[in-house]
């Protein structure tokens, strides 16, 4: 059907005869010669008819846009004055001698030549996939995977698969859920992670696994995240946390090198605390040079509750943002940023203007200016580095709170303002907390099969808040790409995180029985690391959506507009499988019919 790919055809090629197959992706009659330019996964070239090839010429007055079609002709070189540089064919063109329309196309439910919205684009999905933008993601996506098998591959690593439908367990999602019609009543769990299933295999004596698969979580959607994801996950025995980032780093090293031509370079390392304290996120993003200063321990005294409450509070913080040129921002500009603070809890956002550092107080401007001393303010410019023309933003609230709304303002003002630098910057991000508290409640800060760092049961029980987790994560221009950790390989201290988690003993046996029965077994020391796959392509490919790298994602409605999935179940399967559904009035009568 083809001897060569459109997008391959090239000025070595000049006087060969080519047989192409795809699509048209433009139509162009001159009135004496008709062009087309003729697609495929490959690229674009330019095709053009002449009456002198009377049949050919004849069947080509038909072609519209999207018509599948084969051509066979001649490659000729383009006159220099009309070569075009902005295609990779843009040197050749293809006289054609014969054409055969495949099969035409009906009028387009998309405009290739426009931006079409995002539920048109997945609705009509196999026709967006065609252009050459989508065609570029998902080649991609094919060469990371490739390049991460090869990489693991000769890295001693073995591609083994755990299964899909296994036991439901609490791993901080909701999970989606499979009816048994063998067993009614009875579900299995679609995975969120085959977290289990490979420490099992870590025991079972396979030292070095890898697997690229599909996990699932029923959770609320954003751009970088869906309900079914792709992970490249990996395991092993035998290796420190330090052992294994360097594994992973150089595969995400070679990964940039080889599709993006990018040295990144060593990836620095940043405890947990380091990057909530100076970027208020545990995912920094390192091209913006904006960071938090702490200053509560200059307010502590200040005669205005807003500051001295948090800086007296052991649970509080104040921080200040120090923006370079910030006192050119107007009124208005500074009052959206209030607004934007206080969707992430804060109550409000405190700023000064220093015009002219030298005069003191009278060389700034602030609403908060009569509650601060000129002796603070100098130590609050010294500490920030605040210079003339600079501007500060204040963070006074809990911890969280405070972490939160600066680390986010840190974001927009850095991009407001274009302070954003055009590189890439990785890092890895380590020592997190082994637990959070919430409505007094523990929560595990990764998942409860991450070990702590150098604490013994008994001291973990005492003081769980201040257990540090041996768990890392990978971090690429404030994208977590991919998180790991040293998992818990003693069946004491599994038992004792459970418990401090509120999962008792009858509970730990029901779901994770088999787990603590096999760590009785001469468990070897393990550790591990997943890649959200989706996320790393995005990154390469130099988009900001997730749904553009996958061939057929869903909406953020959890939804599929291509398939209408999902959908309502057939009656009769329900009842084979023992489920009785209750539907809102509307879907019950849809069902109905």
């Amino acid at each position: 059907m083809r001897t060569i790919y459109c997008g391959q055809v090239n000025a070595a090629l000049v006087g060969q005869n080519v047989t192409l197959s795809g699509w048209v992706h433009r139509r162009r009659d001159l009135g004496g010669l008709i062009f087309i330019d003729m697609r495929d996964r490959e690229g674009i070239v330019q095709v053009f008819f002449d009456p002198d090839k009377a049949e050919a010429y004849e069947k080509a007055s038909e072609l519209r846009a999207e018509f599948c079609v084969q051509i066979t002709g001649v490659v000729r070189a383009r006159p220099e004055s009309q070569v075009n540089k902005d295609m990779a064919t843009g040197e050749v063109e293809v006289f054609a001698h014969e054409l055969t329309i495949i099969n035409k196309a009906a009028p387009l439910p998309l405009d290739f030549n426009q931006n079409n919205s995002e539920e048109q684009r997945l609705k009509f999905r196999y026709l967006d996939l065609r252009r050459p933008e989508q065609a570029r993601f998902l080649k991609t996506r094919a060469k990371v995977t490739s390049r991460v098998r090869r990489f693991l591959d000769e890295q001693g690593f073995l591609d083994i698969e755990t299964p899909m439908l296994t036991k439901a367990t609490p791993e901080g999602a909701r999970d989606y859920l499979v009816p048994s019609r063998v067993h009614k009543g009875h579900f299995y769990a679609l995975p969120q992670s085959p977290q289990l299933f490979k420490q099992l295999l870590m025991m079972s004596g396979f030292d070095r696994y890898y697997q690229i698969v599909k996990c699932f979580r029923d959770e609320d959607l954003r751009a970088d995240r869906q309900p079914e994801f792709t992970q490249i996950d990996v395991e092993t025995s035998f290796m420190t946390a330090e052992q294994v980032r360097a594994v992973m780093e150089q595969l995400v090293r070679e990964l940039w090198q080889d599709l993006a031509g990018q040295d990144l370079g060593a990836f620095p390392v940043m405890t947990h605390a380091e990057a909530m304290r100076r970027y208020g996120s545990d995912k920094p993003d390192l091209r913006i040079p904006l960071e938090l200063t702490d200053v509560a321990d200059l307010l502590k005294k200040v005669d205005f509750q807003v500051f001295a409450g948090p800086a007296n509070d052991p649970k509080g913080r104040v921080a200040a943002l120090r923006v370079p040129g910030g006192a050119a921002l107007s009124r208005k500009q500074i009052d959206e940023y209030g607004k934007f603070v206080g969707i992430y809890g804060a109550k409000g956002l405190a700023w000064l203007k220093v015009n002219e550092a030298a005069k003191g107080m009278e060389g700034i401007q602030s609403p908060v200016a009569k509650f601060l001393t000129e002796s603070i303010v100098a130590e609050l410019l010294a500490r920030t580095g605040a210079q003339d023309g600079d501007a500060l933003f204040f963070g006074a609230d809990s911890a969280k709170v405070v972490a939160d709304s600066m680390g986010a303002l840190r974001l927009k003002v850095g991009k407001d303002l274009g302070l954003v630098e055009n590189s890439w910057k990785p890092l890895w991000v380590i020592d997190f907390p082994m637990f959070e508290e919430e409505d007094g409640r523990l929560y595990a800060m990764h998942h409860p099969f991450t070990a702590a760092k150098e604490v013994s049961v008994a001291e973990l029980e005492a003081s769980p808040l201040e257990a540090v987790a041996n768990a890392y994560d990978m971090v690429i221009n404030g994208y977590e790409v991919g998180g790991g950790s040293v998992r818990i390989h003693n069946n004491e201290m599994q038992q004792t995180v459970f418990r401090l988690l509120g999962i008792e003993a009858e509970e730990q046996q029901e779901k994770f029985g088999f787990l603590l029965e096999a760590l009785k077994y001469g468990t070897p020391p393990h550790a591990g690391l997943a890649f959200g796959l989706d996320r790393l392509v995005m990154l390469l490919t130099g988009t900001d959506n997730i749904r553009d790298v996958i061939a057929f994602p869903k909406t953020t409605t959890a939804s599929c507009l291509l398939t209408d999935a999902p959908s309502l179940a057939n009656p009769d399967a329900l009842a084979e499988l023992a489920i009785a559904t209750r539907l809102p009035a509307a879907q019950a009568d849809r069902a109905d019919d």
